[in-house]
């Protein structure tokens, strides 16, 4: 089996001057996480290592890039699984952690449970020696942008969070969405990862597709695995990346196929917007998105292919 990693950076009504930065971030994203996969490593080792990545990149909706709730704070969501023994880690509602994939893959590996959030969560990341950063350590300028705009929309009656008529209208500075990652290594196993900040303006508590296993991770060797972003509560309402495996799986479709007619099912169901990457347990991918933008990109026989628009593609010879 040749190695493969796929990543995505976020689904939805990206603005021109966002573009560049999501593109380079994706492909800084594939480097540092192929390199794993290319020296013998796990599939397991370079989703976490993408996702650790784009964390660190505020082009993105996740670790320092996160958007805020309606108090002004990070909350974000995190989840992780691997496809050979079906084992996964998710964390939610977790504060001032740069890094919630990696608390989420801890929470795999050293507990009895699958999923922690909130203060039970960051006393784990504490016991595990994850640095705790200062409250506010992780807002940017952009995302206090973004939630006055939220306000200011919201006061003039434009804007209601969870109306499904105003689900595709977006604050001016669109920060992006759910970063994930999906890889295949050597042996055949498969490893997904997704990290998210969630949406601009949440309640506090709430929590999206990101964490919950079926709708925004799933990974199992004989089938694939599946990575989702965009409009949390359709996905989670849809069960997004479930759907797109039990279509590979009693379809018998293509990796494409079933990724590209799962999402427009969504969409034309729920209306609600979003997208997703797949590869399937023969290495195959899929790559669809019903929002405006999603940047995506893979690394596969020394090649990089990206893109970010609808029947875009960029390739670049590693």
């Amino acid at each position: 089996m040749k190695p493969i990693l796929l990543v995505h950076g976020g689904a939805g009504d990206i603005s021109d001057d966002r573009v560049p930065g999501k593109l380079n971030g994706i492909k800084k994203s594939l480097r540092d996480g192929v390199q794993l996969l290319v020296n013998g490593g796990s599939s397991l080792d370079a989703v976490e290592e993408a996702v650790r990545s784009m964390e660190l990149d505020d082009s993105f909706n996740c670790g320092y890039g996160s958007v805020l709730n309606i108090n002004g704070i990070v909350e974000m969501d995190a989840s992780i699984m691997e496809g050979k023994n079906l084992n996964a880690g998710c964390v939610t509602l977790l504060q001032n952690m740069a890094h919630p994939i990696c608390v989420a893959r801890k929470v795999m590996e050293k507990t009895n449970h699958n999923f922690i959030g909130g203060e039970g969560a960051l006393k784990f990341a504490h016991s595990q020696n994850f640095e705790v950063l200062t409250q506010g350590a992780l807002v940017t300028e952009n995302a206090k942008i973004a939630l006055e705009e939220f306000k200011e929309r919201q006061n003039k009656g434009l804007d209601t969070l969870f109306s499904s008529t105003e689900l595709n209208k977006k604050q001016k500075r669109d920060l992006g969405e759910t970063v994930g990652a999906v890889a295949i290594d050597g042996n055949g196993n498969i490893a997904v990862a997704t990290s998210t900040g969630g949406i601009t303006g949440k309640l506090s508590g709430r929590i999206g597709d990101t964490p919950i296993l079926g709708c925004g991770t799933y990974a199992d060797n004989k089938i694939g695995g599946v990575s989702t972003t965009g409009h949390g509560e359709t996905i989670m309402r849809f069960n997004l990346a479930q759907r797109i495996l039990q279509n590979i799986n009693h379809k018998h479709v293509s990796a494409q196929q079933a990724t590209e007619d799962v999402c427009k099912e969504m969409t034309q169901r729920l209306i609600g917007t979003g997208g997703a990457i797949t590869i399937d347990k023969e290495g195959n991918i899929g790559i669809y998105f019903t929002s405006k933008r999603m940047a995506w990109g893979y690394i596969k026989d020394n090649q990089l292919v990206y893109g970010i628009n609808k029947g875009e593609t960029f390739t670049e010879n590693l």
